[in-house]
Parts: structure tokens; sequence; C-alpha cells
């Protein structure tokens, strides 16, 4: 029995449709790999069963790979830093004040940043309660501030 270049068209766009049920992002490359086989055959008819299936599995394996290794994006995928570019810039004043440089005081803001409005900081030189600051850096749960 000849497998019919259709067969392979529908095929292909089932298994494409079913990469919106179960999101995978794999399915889509066995159905892609089914449409270019169904084209091919549309193209040469005679072509036989077994070289219909062997292409199939390698036109899909080639399309998984060509994704994973070329097109996937392949940057940081963690989420630490993301919370920076919220905070540095910001500036509040100090309501824990410090004695020393290096130790930790604490700092409030006019309104919440990143979930909370006081946060605890550092800074190179004494703070004072009242003391005007700017955020330059977040090490942690730890706000770098620097005086106004």
């Amino acid at each position: 029995m000849q497998i019919e270049w259709w067969y392979w068209l529908i095929g292909g766009f089932i298994l494409i449709g079913l990469e919106l049920v179960i999101p995978s992002f794999t399915i889509i490359w066995f159905g892609l790999g089914a449409v270019v086989v169904g084209l091919l055959l549309l193209m040469v008819p005679t072509m036989p069963n077994w070289l219909q299936l062997l292409l199939w599995a390698l036109t899909s394996v080639a399309c998984t790979v060509f994704w994973f290794k070329y097109l996937k994006d392949r940057g940081n995928h963690t989420h630490a830093g993301l919370s920076k570019e919220g905070i540095v810039g910001e500036s509040g004043m100090i309501i824990r004040g410090t004695d020393d440089s290096y130790q930790k005081g604490t700092v409030r803001f006019r309104i919440s940043i990143l979930g909370a409005d006081e946060w605890t900081c550092y800074a190179e030189e004494p703070l004072k309660v009242g003391d005007s600051v700017q955020v330059v850096d977040i090490e942690g749960q730890i706000l770098k501030v620097r005086k106004l």
C-alpha cells in the first residue's frame, strides 16, 4: 500500500495542532517533518514507503536539533538580578542610622519598592537618621546606598 502525499500533510498538521494542546515544543518538529515529506512526495510520487519514513525521521530530528542548537535562546535563565533595575537609582530616607561605615541601617522609601517600603542598607560612610540616600546596588536583600 502506497502512502499518499496528503496523508503526510494531514498527519503533519495534526501534530502541529497537537503542539497547541500539549506544549512541549518538540511535537511541532515531527509535524513539520511530515509536512516536508508530504510536499516531497507530491513532487516525487513514486517514492517508496521506507524512504518516506526515513525522510520523516531524519527531517524531524534535524529540525529538532536545529531548533535546540541554533535557534533557541540560550540566554541567562536565572532570575537573579532582575530586581536590580527596579530599585537602583531610587531615593529614600534613613530611619535607622549607623555609627560606622559598612554597618547595617534601614532606609524607607516614599512608595513601596519591590513589595517593601523599608529595606536594610549599608553605605561606605556613617548614616544618620533623616539622611537622604540613593540606592547604588543591591546585594541579596541588602541595599548599598550613598548619601545625597
